[in-house]
């Protein structure tokens, strides 16, 4: 059972989820099933800090724009 990222192309909600074989994931604020699998990023640990990936930047933690959440105009 994985997690995967959603954008809802309905509201923009991005969010993630655990989905099961068999079911359709749908937007947590519009209920809207019409979503675009987002690519997602993922944590690894180790002792090497130097080859560590960086953290991304950004206020919101999602596009990385100064200006905080929902100032960037990505259109689903």
């Amino acid at each position: 059972m994985p997690i995967y990222e959603y954008a809802c192309a309905d509201c923009g909600h991005q969010f993630e989820t655990l989905v099961r074989s068999g079911s359709t994931p749908e937007c947590p604020s519009c209920h809207s099933t019409e979503l675009e699998k987002l690519l997602s990023v993922f944590a690894t640990t180790g002792s090497d800090s130097a080859r560590a990936a960086p953290a991304m930047a950004g206020p919101c933690g999602s596009c990385g724009n100064p200006d905080g959440p929902g100032a960037c105009q990505r259109n689903f």
